[in-house]
């Protein structure tokens, strides 16, 4: 697998027990609570960010609805931001 040497990367336990390796492509925050965006090569996912400065871990969002559309959300903030 080719890597960014920009990007941080983590990797993914899924529920049949596989490792994937997934870039983080950005952290944002969303009403209050904090999120991770995450690819790899053929998957996007966004997962909660837990825990206080240092000791911090990831969460998986088992809606898939509530995902989406936390994902909807950040595609457009981003398409709305304005360029730098």
């Amino acid at each position: 697998m080719m890597h960014d040497e920009h990007r941080d990367y983590i990797t993914i336990k899924d529920e049949q027990g596989n490792l994937k390796d997934f870039a983080v492509e950005a952290l944002f925050e969303m009403e209050g609570r904090s999120y991770a965006l995450l690819t790899a090569e053929d998957e996007t996912m966004v997962m909660q960010v837990e825990g206080e400065e240092g000791d911090q871990y990831l969460v998986g969002i088992s809606d898939p609805v509530e995902s989406q559309s936390i994902l909807d959300a950040y595609q457009i903030a981003v398409e709305e931001a304005p360029a730098e």
